[in-house]
């Protein structure tokens, strides 16, 4: 059976500070999906006639009210994932990018979906946090990070 993907775009704001390697992460409410989980600063769908680097770009401007350059997302893996029932909204495809150059500073800009917004060492990352962004953040710590990866397949 063919099925339809959902697109969506991930982008791990990433400095050193003070000799940590570290990430922003926000704090989902209010959106109906994970929330009281920790996620990616700045993430969301692909929109029509979009290109994925757009949707980073927007999704930074939107979630963060910062300025990111396409050149500046650096792609970290692409993700296939599914979760039962397997309907069209259940096919996804993710793609990860880290960005260490941006203009402005990252503030909550929708409130509504967003109870925080902190920096973590990526070696002490919070808990919880969406299962499949952690899955790539815990293989970006180790080093065992791979171009394409997959979730919720046997």
């Amino acid at each position: 059976m063919r099925f339809q993907v959902v697109p969506a775009a991930y982008v791990f704001l990433r400095r050193s500070e003070d000799g940590a390697d570290q990430l922003l992460l926000q704090l989902r409410e209010g959106t109906g999906y994970m929330d009281g989980h920790w996620t990616a600063a700045a993430a969301g769908h692909v929109e029509a006639g979009e290109s994925v680097l757009d949707a980073a770009v927007r999704e930074a401007a939107e979630e963060l009210g910062i300025r990111v350059e396409p050149a500046d997302l650096v792609p970290l893996c692409a993700m296939h994932r599914t979760v039962a029932p397997h309907g069209p909204i259940d096919e996804r495809v993710d793609f990860f990018f880290e960005c260490r150059r941006w203009a402005g500073e990252p503030r909550i800009q929708e409130a509504d979906k967003s109870a925080d917004l902190r920096w973590f060492d990526l070696t002490a990352l919070p808990d919880p946090v969406v299962p499949h962004e952690h899955q790539v953040m815990a293989t970006l710590r180790d080093g065992s990070l791979r171009a394409i990866v997959t979730n919720g397949f046997a």
